[in-house]
């Protein structure tokens, strides 16, 4: 059973700080690419922030130098940290994986999201 859980939003100020979380329940875990992506009503869902099996990331321009991706492979999560929060940053948060070609598994896996709002 493949799951991901995400937590850690919640209602924040402008300039103040997040810490969302994501517990993977999906084979392969350290292997695998894990993303955040984003949608905010009206809006195409957005590619936020990658960390790879190697531990490279790469984030969208319009979070770069505020958020950080990082995991911990031992606990089967991943964590963005928000920084520095803008109210163009408000959107559902959403924990995704996708193929992992090398162990047959050729579908996409997404939580739930969690909600962040940026709102003084």
């Amino acid at each position: 059973q493949v799951q991901l859980v995400e937590s850690g939003g919640g209602l924040v100020q402008p300039g103040g700080s997040l810490r969302l979380s994501c517990a993977a329940t999906v084979s392969a875990f350290d292997i695998r690419a894990m993303d955040w992506y984003r949608q905010a009503p009206g809006k195409q869902r957005e590619l936020v922030a990658t960390i790879r099996s190697s531990g490279s990331t790469t984030y969208a321009d319009s979070v770069k130098g505020r958020f950080t991706i990082n995991r911990d492979n031992a606990k089967n999560m991943v964590y963005l940290q928000m920084d520095n929060l803008k109210p163009e940053d408000a959107a559902i948060y959403l924990c995704h994986t996708g193929p992992l070609i090398s162990r047959w598994d050729y579908r996409d896996y997404w939580g739930q999201g969690t909600q962040v709002t940026v709102s003084s």
